[in-house]
């Protein structure tokens, strides 16, 4: 993103680095001298996930092996974002810019909430762009005036394609469970499949969670079927509620 924007990252000899995160590891110096001009500009990033940069909740821990990448390559990428951080701490001043909590204080930008967001996109929107950083569902929320919307409602179901451990870093379905929790509404939630065991989701506001594996285990069957499944799902939500006396 940098480099499109105009920035020149380059290694101990002056040289452009070529593309891809391990080559992070031999940058020396970031040439900000061609890079867009934003000042004036408000860049406000909505994010779906609170992961730092670096460490085991960070970009490359959690996102690699998601992508295909071996422990290996984790180890690999790890040590180039780190270098990245360390070489835009040091020319950019951004050691203490947020002070809120002991991450941040320890890791600067690197530490904050989101930094680690996309590969660590949200690491480079704060240090070139000067980003804020909101969590993508708040940010969506108060778009849609979702706060009006839920006065009155008896239930609210959001959902999820994996409703797992990432869920809990800041995504979707729990900043839904949050919203409406705030008005007093219970929230289900549906998924292609789940991870978190019920008092995980208890605790993150969601009821319960009904997913396509529960009634298909055969993952390939639930993505051919997904829609009709669902249907099943839905029908079991309807006669759960009629159960509880919710109507």
């Amino acid at each position: 993103m940098a480099q499109a924007l105009g920035a020149r990252l380059l290694d101990v000899e002056g040289r452009d680095l070529p593309r891809g995160g391990a080559a992070l590891k031999e940058l020396a110096r970031i040439d900000m001298s061609g890079f867009i001009e934003v000042s004036g500009v408000e860049f406000v990033v909505a994010s779906d996930v609170d992961n730092p940069l670096l460490g085991p909740h960070g970009a490359a821990a959690v996102y690699g092996p998601q992508k295909g990448a071996t422990p290996d390559d984790v180890r690999t990428l790890e040590a180039a974002l780190a270098r990245l951080a360390a070489v835009a701490t040091a020319t950019h001043g951004l050691m203490g810019a947020v002070e809120h909590d002991d991450v941040v204080r320890a890791m600067g930008v690197a530490g904050a909430p989101g930094a680690g967001a996309a590969g660590g996109v949200g690491f480079a929107a704060l240090a070139f762009l000067h980003a804020e950083i909101r969590p993508g569902i708040d940010y969506l929320l108060d778009l849609l005036g979702f706060g009006e919307l839920v006065k009155g409602a008896r239930l609210v179901i959001t959902g999820e394609g994996s409703l797992d451990e990432q869920s809990l870093r800041g995504k979707a379905p729990v900043g839904v469970a949050q919203a409406a929790a705030r008005a007093g509404v219970p929230v289900v939630a549906v998924c292609g499949r789940r991870t978190l065991a019920d008092a995980e989701l208890k605790a993150a506001g969601i009821e319960a969670a009904y997913a396509l594996t529960d009634l298909e285990p055969d993952p390939a069957r639930c993505m051919a079927e997904a829609g009709p499944l669902l249907e099943r799902l839905a029908a079991r939500i309807a006669a759960d509620r009629r159960l509880e006396g919710d109507g």
